[in-house]
């Protein structure tokens, strides 16, 4: 109670500072639960509000960013055709990883929020919770060498025109995470196509080149990791000849499956030890994290089931008809490369984009996994199609709904 009532007597005054009071609520709703009760003594109001909520996602995607954090180094050391272990030189690989993910979150969130600050005292109203989601989301789609200007022009763009045109949260249609990644695929479509751009430093060192750390590397972490004994940053270490970053995707395209286990197996795609974007590549821990969607009843299970099922239907059709080497990948190999899972556990259940009512979910999801299977196989500028997929199907999901409560009206009204 302390506590609490020293965050009360320091409120700022709302009509003489009304930014500053915005950034204190911020801070005090996070904080402390609402109190909130009803007077009629029928309904129930508990702590779960809807920053609770969205802190409960942003949790579930910790250990993507755990993983994520890693891999980045993982993939740069493959790349140099060193400490090619999973479990080799861990430290470097953590560090190389902190060093690179940590720009792509603070641009991320000081855009971000600072948009979302502004309407909130423009608007003198309590700051809104959506960016806590959309914040943590944006990292973990895009490639770890995104230019950070680009990435601040991507935030700038979803979170104004995405959501703040619309009249900020719960009234956007599209979901603005992938509006980010939408608006740097379609501006900037060399920062995040192609080989390169997945694996960290590649672009810039190019095989046979030598890698050039700055001074975090070897002058901070060096120092640090000497002091404990451990492996060090060294300098002028080449590229491997040969190496591409090449995804499990785009192998697929150029050649099927068996080109894609002729570098990857299916273990490395499964844990997510491959290139990707940051978050997406690892399925236990999006599987972790989709268990605790579900059991806190966050997500809708009906729009993951019903997504895979379009998605496994398409991949089957695909096979059947066999025209080029990736309809011929066999239909449940299809999971096992680039993010389908995330994008079901994480994009296609946003409760504000997607369909709402029961049936509506089965027919979203499901349309989502067809038209994603066909965009990832049958488009050759952009080997991945749930991007697109759920962006497509954000927008007429009013619709699926609309017609949804209109056959139940029409089946009611003929029971009356």
């Amino acid at each position: 109670m302390g506590l609490l009532e020293f965050c009360k007597r320091i409120e700022p005054d709302k009509k003489k500072s009304p930014f500053l009071h915005t950034l204190y609520d911020g801070f005090f709703t996070f904080a402390f639960a609402p109190n909130t009760v009803a007077k009629n003594g029928v309904h129930i109001h508990d702590g779960m509000d809807l920053k609770r909520t969205m802190v409960v996602v942003v949790l579930a995607m910790q250990l993507c960013y755990v993983f994520g954090t890693y891999n980045i180094g993982h993939q740069h050391f493959v790349a140099l055709g060193i400490h090619t272990g999973i479990l080799d030189a861990l430290h470097l690989k953590f560090a190389y990883g902190l060093v690179k993910i940590l720009p792509i979150f603070i641009v991320t969130h000081v855009v971000g929020l600072g948009i979302e600050f502004y309407f909130a005292a423009k608007k003198g109203h309590a700051i809104e919770e959506g960016f806590l989601v959309s914040g943590a989301l944006i990292p973990l789609i895009m490639p770890p060498d995104i230019p950070l200007w680009i990435l601040a022009m991507a935030v700038a763009f979803a979170v104004w025109i995405g959501k703040e045109a619309f009249g900020g949260t719960g009234m956007n249609i599209l979901n603005i995470a992938l509006l980010a990644r939408v608006f740097v695929f379609f501006a900037y479509p060399t920062t995040i196509s192609g080989d390169e751009v997945w694996v960290a430093g590649l672009a810039d060192q190019g095989a046979g080149l030598a890698a050039n750390y700055g001074w975090i590397f070897t002058g901070f972490f060096n120092w640090l990791f000497e002091v404990f004994g451990w492996t060090t940053f060294t300098a002028g270490q080449m590229a491997v000849d040969g190496f591409s970053g090449a995804t499990p995707l785009s192998l697929a395209y150029q050649g099927g499956w068996e080109a894609v286990t002729n570098q990857y197996s299916t273990s490395q795609m499964f844990w997510g030890t491959i290139p990707g974007s940051i978050g997406e590549t690892s399925k236990p821990l999006i599987f972790m994290g989709v268990a605790v969607l579900l059991l806190t009843k966050i997500a809708s299970w009906r729009i993951m089931l019903s997504m895979f099922i379009g998605a496994a239907t398409m991949a089957m059709l695909l096979n059947v008809w066999g025209a080029t080497p990736f309809m011929e990948v066999p239909w449940f190999y299809q999971f096992y490369m680039g993010s389908f899972f995330f994008a079901m556990a994480f994009m296609a259940t946003d409760p504000v984009t997607a369909a709402s009512t029961n049936r509506g979910k089965w027919i979203y999801g499901f349309l989502i996994g067809f038209v994603g299977m066909i965009v990832r196989v049958l488009n050759p500028a952009y080997p991945e199609g749930w991007m697109l997929a759920i962006l497509f199907m954000n927008v007429f999901a009013p619709l699926i709904d609309h017609y949804v409560l209109e056959s139940n009206i029409s089946k009611r009204l003929k029971r009356a």
